[in-house]
């Protein structure tokens, strides 16, 4: 493997710039992001990770989740629009709502799957299928129970003929390579979950690629371990590669975001006990400077 890079906020502006908003003259210049996940118990990763998106400057939001839940997500987030897609009895989607996913995702930049979804099962059905039908062009960000449904071999024939990114948790990653990463750096266990998928992956503060190129940024604070925290860090990911990010500048940039957010919580709020909803509004400030 090779050396690990560390990646402060300089050489971020520096090496990985983000595309200049102000070339963009109206929401479709700012690129499309759809979000699919969700289920009729938890909506709400959803919602996190699409709101997410929007605050890194995405320009067009569509959520595509669970029919039950669609009408109030469209209430409570005016910005996207919400695509109501087939569940299973037990209130998840699976294979029955590949094609309504697939349209709504038809002319996306960026793709995010996973915030919400439940049930392992309905999951690898709805994901091996969806994966063979997205667009090439898009990059696909692959979250939550998506990673570790069972879907290797659909993630990583995507990864083949576009771009992937994984967000794994350590217990994603633990479940995805089998055994404890308890005692392993963040840069290794990035690598080797990347090496896994054959796609760039994102894990604590390390980001890494199959060939084994890592970099890390600094570690944020333990307040950032709290529910839904992942569902904003995925959002702002998949959030700047719609905007047009490569997928390492939209990684680095995403969790440098997300890290200080959470650090400005912790100087209003406190070290912990602030929520992933109030990571939020921090964002945009985070992208500046």
């Amino acid at each position: 493997m090779s050396d690990v890079e560390t990646v402060d906020g300089a050489r971020l502006r520096q090496h990985w710039p983000l595309p200049d908003p102000t070339d963009a003259e109206s929401k479709h210049d700012r690129g499309s992001i759809t979000v699919i996940g969700g289920a009729a118990a938890t909506p709400g990763a959803a919602l996190l990770a699409g709101l997410a998106a929007l605050r890194v400057g995405a320009g067009r939001l569509t959520i595509a989740t669970a029919a039950s839940a669609a009408p109030a997500m469209a209430v409570a987030v005016p910005e996207a629009a919400v695509i109501g897609l087939p569940e299973s009895t037990a209130g998840a989607l699976g294979e029955a709502a590949v094609a309504a996913a697939a349209a709504s995702a038809a002319d996306a930049a960026a793709v995010l799957i996973g915030p919400g979804m439940q049930g392992p099962d309905d999951a690898r059905q709805f994901l091996d299928a969806l994966l063979a039908t997205l667009p090439g062009s898009a990059t696909v960000v692959v979250d939550a129970l998506a990673i570790t449904c069972g879907s290797d071999a659909a993630i990583k024939s995507r990864g083949r003929r576009g771009t992937v990114i994984v967000t794994p948790n350590d217990s994603e990653a633990e479940r995805v390579l089998g055994g404890s990463v308890a005692d392993r750096d963040d840069a290794d266990v990035a690598a080797m979950v990347a090496a896994h998928f054959g796609a760039l992956t994102v894990l604590g503060p390390a980001v890494a690629c199959p060939d084994g190129t890592r970099w890390q940024i600094y570690k944020g604070n333990s307040g950032l371990g709290t529910s839904g925290s992942g569902d904003v860090l995925a959002g702002s990911i998949a959030g700047l590669a719609a905007r047009g990010a490569d997928a390492v500048t939209a990684s680095l940039w995403g969790l440098t975001a997300h890290k200080s957010a959470g650090d400005r919580l912790a100087q209003k709020v406190g070290p912990v006990g602030y929520l992933a909803r109030e990571l939020l509004d921090e964002l945009p400030g985070t992208l500046t400077g």
